[in-house]
């Protein structure tokens, strides 16, 4: 069932109307003035309102003009005379559905109009519809997306990316570093004591440490970086555009933040504190990403060697170049 509003300050063609919509099947409701209708609209509910275009105070037109303001949907019909054909042309304008010429050929005209109107009005809001659920569908298909890459490139524990997806970054910035002589830097970095944390606290307590350390990482780093958990209790920390000198400042901000961090039960740590050893390399000239991670690695077991709670710079592979 639909729902129709008459909208006219003739008694008589107000009932006309109304009658034949009824007889149709439909909800009929009708008004006076302009005024009273838009008054009825606020309530919601109307499919279709049928309005002459002179009344006294508020034209049809401009209430027409207000619904359009408010609605693309429901439809309007203009009611005009003979002798104002040009008004209601500028109604259909302004967008109006059709208008019906009073005194009215048949009453069949009546019915006719108002059910082209509403299929307009049946369709307009099934092409609503069907935009809402695709869109909705949309997104659901694009998180949906999204969590398959992220299942693919992100660590389950830390969510921070994985192994695989940083040996492929690698790849990418060490050519690019190469392509455009700029550098790039890895810092590897390894939680010192962990094995003792994991005997003493549970293994439930060394994965939130992982997780808190993943978040400190992540503040510390620039967006351009690339954090990532190597495996177990390593991290690695791709950063492009960084030099030796770069690279050691952030690691050293690192492991302050680290070492500042009131992890639950570091009191059983050596020292008191959870700390971690990083390992910092910038690409050789002649290097790759392997022999560029391998010294970032190799430069944490001397972090470790020298204590722990340590930073080290890998030493440049390449050959130094004499000027004679």
């Amino acid at each position: 069932m639909h729902h129709v509003l008459v909208v006219d300050d003739d008694a008589a063609i107000r009932g006309i109307v109304a009658e034949v919509l009824s007889d149709d099947g439909h909800a009929v409701e009708a008004v006076e003035s302009a005024e009273q209708a838009l008054e009825r609209l606020t309530k919601g509910g109307i499919d279709l309102v049928i309005t002459d275009i002179r009344m006294s105070g508020m034209d049809g037109l401009s209430l027409l003009k207000e619904i359009r303001r408010n609605d693309n949907i429901l439809q309007v019909i203009i009611m005009t005379s003979h002798g104002t054909m040009d008004s209601a042309v500028g109604a259909l304008k302004s967008g109006a559905y059709d208008f019906l010429t009073k005194p009215f050929e048949n009453l069949e005209i009546i019915s006719t109009t108002a059910k082209r109107a509403l299929d307009a009005v049946k369709m307009a809001r099934e092409k609503v519809l069907l935009v809402a659920t695709l869109t909705r569908n949309n997104e659901e298909l694009e998180r949906m997306n999204n969590f398959f890459r992220d299942l693919a490139i992100k660590d389950g524990l830390t969510n921070l990316y994985n192994h695989r997806h940083l040996q492929e970054a690698l790849t990418v910035e060490v050519e690019r570093s190469k392509r455009y002589k700029r550098d790039v830097s890895v810092l590897f970095i390894d939680v010192d004591y962990f094995k003792t944390y994991n005997d003493t606290q549970g293994h439930p307590a060394g994965d939130e440490v992982l997780r808190s350390l993943a978040k400190i990482l992540l503040e510390h780093a620039r967006d351009a970086d690339t954090v990532a958990r190597w495996g177990g209790e390593e991290f690695v920390i791709l950063a492009p555009e960084t030099s030796a000198e770069q690279a050691r400042e952030l690691a050293e901000r690192l492991r302050a933040a680290v070492s500042a961090f009131p992890f639950q039960g570091r009191e059983t740590q050596p020292n008191g504190l959870i700390t971690i050893s990083v390992g910092v390399a910038t690409l050789d000239p002649n290097g790759s990403h392997e022999s560029l991670v391998s010294r970032a690695d190799a430069a944490v077991y001397e972090a470790k060697a020298a204590g722990r709670n340590t930073v080290r710079v890998a030493p440049s592979d390449s050959p130094e170049v004499s000027t004679v």
